[in-house]
């Protein structure tokens, strides 16, 4: 694994905008900060994906799937998890009946050098998700067409296609599926768009609908703001908050088919790092892990992290101990549910950058790779993307 400087694009922003990846910039001040970044970009040995990325996100995904079908059943860590009471059995029924899941990513430490370490869970709104499967791979195929990058330079992202695939294996006879999000924030509309363009590939009629105006009948099913029932939905609003919306006594009654699951409530918590931890003790791609105020965290010594276990984007991510702490926290008031306590392993550097994998599973499978990389050992919203390839001619 290396970093290495590339020519950008002299049209890539206007690329960009013309596919609907409006938010590759973000206005600071008077300025534009970059968030994709293509003057540099990641090389991977194909070994290097093959043999540690890839087999690392599969694994780490059936073992959080093992980890759910143990938490439904066992009150005390739903407790432990911060899950509602009142909508513990509405969580644990969507696993029961195996409502089915679309994707998620994982975020990893890696160097090249030794074994990726997992950070966290991204299992159920994860972004980054339409520059990854589609301008990343616009990049490598101009680079490709136009000599700058070597015949047979490839790059590890499927993510498109089994996206799209997975959308038709879940609904195989198509069908109206309704795709909701906050239509003012501008990354999670064009995210959205993004999924309502690779549904209608396949057979599917997306209506997109603002979060906000999904409204109840008086039966109690969800309906859009034109009084068409919510029947199945993409939403891209977390489960954290719909489990404590005035709304959510009729999350069981009304049968919606939400894509992702409830059950991804767990999964999308930072309390699974503390639980994978205590299962899979000395694992090689798990960083021991507790809950905030265990006399076991001892032995993560005075340096190390801690997490809330609702939290985005690094938002009230602080490093405890050693010299200066974590510089400029952001706060963004999460953490009244509850924390844990991660040992510290930064991610190296390169450049002067802090690389984080962001390794996707889309269904059960590893589907791809992207790359943010921050001036910070805490990748925060202000990360960039940079895109990757695997060399040419790598055995």
């Amino acid at each position: 694994m290396r970093r290495i400087a590339v020519d950008p694009r002299g049209d890539w922003r206007e690329r960009a905008d013309a596919i609907g990846f409006v938010y590759h910039g973000t206005a600071v001040g008077d300025a534009i900060e970059p968030y994709w970044d293509e003057s540099a970009a990641y090389a991977f040995t194909l070994a290097e994906i093959e043999e540690d990325l890839e087999p690392a996100a599969e694994q780490m995904h059936a073992m959080c799937l093992d980890l759910v079908d143990e938490v439904v059943r066992d009150q005390q860590l739903m407790e432990r998890l911060a899950i509602p009471r009142e909508q513990w059995n509405y969580v644990a029924e969507t696993w029961r009946t195996r409502q089915p899941s679309l994707y998620g990513r994982f975020d990893f430490a890696y160097d090249g050098t030794g074994p990726a370490k997992l950070y966290e869970y991204n299992a159920d709104t994860p972004t980054s998700v339409f520059e990854c499967a589609t301008f990343q791979w616009m990049w490598l195929e101009d680079l490709l067409a136009s000599g700058a990058m070597p015949a047979g330079t490839d790059q590890f992202n499927s993510l498109f296609d089994k996206l799209r695939e997975r959308f038709r294996a879940l609904f195989p006879s198509g069908g109206f599926v309704h795709f909701a999000a906050d239509a003012t924030a501008i990354e999670d509309r064009q995210t959205v768009r993004f999924f309502e363009d690779l549904a209608s590939q396949v057979g599917i009629e997306p209506k997109f609908v603002e979060m906000k105006d999904i409204g109840l009948a008086a039966d109690g099913r969800f309906v859009d703001p034109e009084g068409f029932e919510v029947q199945a939905a993409f939403k891209l609003y977390p489960w954290e908050f719909m489990l404590r919306e005035p709304y959510a006594p009729n999350l069981s009654r009304a049968d919606v088919r939400w894509i992702e699951p409830a059950w991804k409530s767990i999964l999308s918590n930072k309390g699974i790092l503390p639980l994978l931890w205590e299962r899979h003790p000395g694992h090689p791609n798990l960083l021991p892990a507790f809950f905030d105020g265990d006399p076991a965290a001892t032995i993560l010594g005075p340096r190390h992290v801690r997490k809330p276990l609702f939290s985005r984007e690094g938002a009230n991510v602080e490093i405890v101990g050693g010299e200066g702490g974590t510089p400029a926290i952001l706060d963004q008031g999460y953490g009244a549910e509850g924390a844990i306590l991660q040992a510290y392993a930064p991610p190296p550097v390169f450049d002067g950058r802090h690389p984080v994998i962001g390794a996707w599973i889309v269904g059960n499978e590893a589907a791809g790779i992207g790359v943010r990389e921050d001036e910070t050992v805490v990748t925060r919203n202000m990360a960039r993307f940079v895109p990757h390839i695997i060399e040419a001619n790598d055995d």
